[in-house]
C-alpha cells in the first residue's frame, strides 16, 4: 500500500463541529453535591412561619412544615435539639426557626435542619400579663425604691407553697445542707386554681399579722412554685398577690416557676429567686449580693464563649477539608435518623391498612353470621306463615262468597219449582179438611168442607154439587134452551 504524502494539502470533508464532552451525573452524587453546597451557602439562617403538619417520632425526632401565604418548608428538627425546647410545637403556631438548610436525599427535597425554635407573638393570657404589669409599674409597686433588703442571717423564713410536690422537698433539703439552724414555716395554700390568689393574699397577711405579735415569728415570707405554662401561674399573675407582696412589711422572696417563667408577683418581690431551690439559696447564703455578681458574670461569660465558639465554628466550617469531615459524620447520622424515621412511617401507615382491612374481614363475617341467624329464619319463616294464612284467609273468603252464590241459584230454583209459586200466577190449592189435597172430583162429596188456599191468603167452603170432568163437558156440549 503506497506511503501517503505527509505534505500534501489534505482535504476535510466534516461540516460538524467535535462535540463537546459532557458529564453524566448519577442521581445520588448530584443531589449529594447540591445538598454541600447549600448547607455550604446557608448554613445559619433564621425563617419565620407557622407549623403545619406536624409529627411527632418516636425516635424523638420532630417533623412538621413552616409556611406561610405564598410556600412551604419541611423541617426537621432532632432529638437533641427537640428536648431543649421550652414549649411544645403544635399546628398553627407562628414561630421563629434558626437552622441550616440541606436536601434529604432519599426524597430529592430540601428542608431546614433546625437547631433553635421560639413562638412569635402572644395570647390573651400574655397580653393580660403585659397590661397588669405596665398598670402596676406606672403606680409604682416596682421601684427598685421600695424593695426591702432580705436580712443577712434570717432566723426563720415562711414558706407560701402547696404541701404536695417536689419544691417544698427541694427547698428543705438545701435549707437543712446550707443552714440547719434556720427555722421553715410552711404555710400551706392552692398555687393553681381560682381559689388560689385568694388564700396567697391571707397567708401573707397572716405571716405579716403573727411576726408582729410574736415579734418576729418569720424574717422573710418566699413564694415557691414549680414551673409550667402561663395558664399554670395565673394565681401569681393576679393583681390582688400582687398589691399584698407590696403591702408586706416582711421582704418577699418569690420563687415562682423555672428560670425562663416571669409573673407579676416577681417584679412585686423584693427579690426574685429563679426557682425554688435557688431562694433558699439566696436566703441561707449571708454574700448572696456577690453570688449574684459571680452567676451572672458567669453567665455573660458563657455567653461569650458561647458566641466566641459559634463564630470559630462557623469560620471552622467555610473550611473545605474540616467541613467535609465533621459534615458529612454529622449528615449520615442525621440521614440515618431521618431514614429511620421515615420507614417507621411508613410501617405505621402499613398497620393501620392491614388493620382496616381485617377490620372489613371481621364486618364480612358478621355480616356472614348474622345471615344464617336463627331469628333471622325464624322471622323469615313467621313472614311466610303470615302470608300463608293471608291467602288462606282470602281462598276461604273466596269460597264463602262462592258458597254463598251457588246457595241463592239453588234457592231460586227451588222457589221456581215450590208449589206455592204457582198461586202467585192465579192458581189455588183445595185441601179437604183432613188436609189433604184434592186433585180429583171423585174426591169430593156434596156437603164436604174445603179449604181453598190463593197466593195471598185462605178462605174455606162447602161443596154442594159435584161433576167428572165428562159431566161436565156433556153439560157443556148440550144445546142451550
Amino acid at each position: 500500500m503506497p506511503a501517503q504524502d505527509s505534505s500534501a494539502p489534505q482535504l476535510d470533508l466534516s461540516f460538524e463541529e467535535p462535540r463537546r464532552s459532557r458529564r453524566i451525573w448519577p442521581v445520588r452524587e448530584l443531589v449529594a453535591q447540591v445538598r454541600e453546597l447549600v448547607e455550604l451557602e446557608y448554613g445559619d439562617v433564621w425563617v419565620e412561619g407557622e407549623i403545619s403538619n406536624f409529627r411527632p417520632a418516636p425516635s424523638g425526632h420532630l417533623y412538621f412544615t413552616l409556611r406561610d401565604a405564598d410556600a412551604q418548608l419541611p423541617i426537621v428538627l432532632f432529638r437533641r435539639q427537640a428536648m431543649l425546647l421550652r414549649f411544645r410545637p403544635e399546628d398553627g403556631l407562628h414561630v421563629l426557626v434558626r437552622g441550616r438548610v440541606s436536601v434529604y436525599e432519599q426524597r430529592g427535597q430540601m428542608q431546614l435542619v433546625a437547631e433553635t425554635m421560639e413562638p412569635v407573638g402572644a395570647g390573651s393570657l400574655q397580653l393580660a400579663f403585659e397590661q397588669l404589669k405596665a398598670r402596676l409599674k406606672a403606680e409604682g409597686l416596682f421601684e427598685l425604691a421600695r424593695k426591702r433588703p432580705l436580712p443577712a442571717f434570717p432566723r426563720a423564713v415562711g414558706i407560701v407553697t402547696s404541701p404536695a410536690g417536689a419544691v417544698i422537698r427541694d427547698f428543705l433539703n438545701i435549707v437543712a445542707r446550707r443552714h440547719s439552724g434556720l427555722n421553715v414555716l410552711v404555710f400551706p395554700v392552692s398555687v393553681q386554681g381560682e381559689q388560689a390568689p385568694a388564700e396567697i393574699e391571707s397567708a401573707i397577711a397572716q405571716l405579716n399579722a403573727a411576726s408582729s405579735r410574736d415579734s418576729g415569728l418569720v424574717d422573710v415570707i418566699v413564694l415557691a412554685r414549680g414551673g409550667g405554662s402561663l395558664e399554670d401561674l395565673a394565681a401569681f399573675n393576679s393583681e390582688r398577690v400582687a398589691r399584698a407582696i407590696a403591702a408586706s412589711r416582711l421582704p418577699v422572696v418569690s420563687a415562682i416557676g423555672h428560670e425562663t417563667d416571669f409573673t407579676i408577683a416577681d417584679f412585686a418581690a423584693d427579690l426574685r429567686a429563679p426557682t425554688p431551690s435557688a431562694a433558699a439559696e439566696l436566703i441561707t447564703e449571708a454574700q448572696h449580693k456577690i453570688a449574684e455578681h459571680l452567676a451572672n458574670q458567669s453567665h455573660r461569660l458563657d455567653r461569650a464563649v458561647r458566641f466566641q465558639l459559634l463564630q470559630s465554628r462557623q469560620r471552622f466550617t467555610r473550611s473545605a477539608v474540616a467541613d467535609r469531615a465533621e459534615s458529612r459524620v454529622s449528615t449520615l447520622l442525621r440521614r440515618s435518623a431521618q431514614r429511620f424515621d421515615d420507614l417507621a412511617f411508613r410501617l405505621e401507615s402499613a398497620l393501620a391498612g392491614l388493620f382496616r382491612l381485617r377490620q372489613l374481614d371481621v364486618a364480612g363475617l358478621t355480616a356472614a353470621v348474622l345471615r344464617r341467624d336463627p331469628r333471622q329464619a325464624l322471622a323469615q319463616a313467621r313472614e311466610r306463615l303470615l302470608a300463608c294464612r293471608a291467602r288462606l284467609d282470602h281462598s276461604i273468603e273466596r269460597l264463602h262468597r262462592a258458597s254463598a252464590a251457588n246457595l241463592s241459584a239453588l234457592d231460586a230454583r227451588l222457589r221456581s219449582l215450590s208449589p206455592l209459586a204457582v198461586l202467585d200466577r192465579g192458581y189455588a190449592l183445595v185441601l179437604s179438611d183432613a188436609g189433604s189435597l184434592i186433585r180429583s172430583t171423585a174426591q169430593l162429596a156434596t156437603g164436604d168442607r174445603l179449604t181453598t188456599r190463593l197466593a195471598d191468603g185462605v178462605f174455606t167452603s162447602r161443596v154442594e154439587t159435584t161433576a167428572s170432568r165428562a159431566e161436565g163437558a156433556a153439560r157443556n156440549a148440550a144445546p142451550r134452551h
